[in-house]
């Protein structure tokens, strides 16, 4: 998960590329029709493409002379998953921080 999941990290952490993926939602895309949603050129949202086709967030097929990219989520998942043991984690240690606070307090009002 460390490699993957710091190549996943990493392109997610840009937020053109999260818009991207928020795009590929609607399905998949020919790069021209992605590029004609943002104000930066197609050369540069193919590089955002490739990092996120080498984090392996989307699918690239041939179409023609179409390069089609999909939503993979998977890998999204898996972070997802790996989130929610530190989630789970930091809620049970904060109540409990919150509980010894409480009864501190409680115990120099009396």
């Amino acid at each position: 998960m460390v490699t993957q999941g710091s190549s996943i990290f990493h392109a997610i952490a840009d937020p053109t590329r999260r818009a991207i993926l928020d795009r590929l939602r609607e399905g998949g895309q020919a790069v021209n029709e992605i590029a004609g949603r943002f104000e930066i050129s197609r050369p540069a949202i193919s590089k955002h493409l490739r990092v996120l086709h080498e984090a392996n967030l989307v699918t690239e097929t041939r179409d023609g002379r179409n390069r089609i990219y999909k939503l993979n989520a998977e890998p999204l998942r898996d972070l997802e998953r790996w989130l929610d043991h530190y989630r789970r984690f930091w809620a049970l240690n904060l109540l409990s921080l919150k509980n010894h606070v409480e009864s501190k307090e409680k115990g120099r009002k009396q």
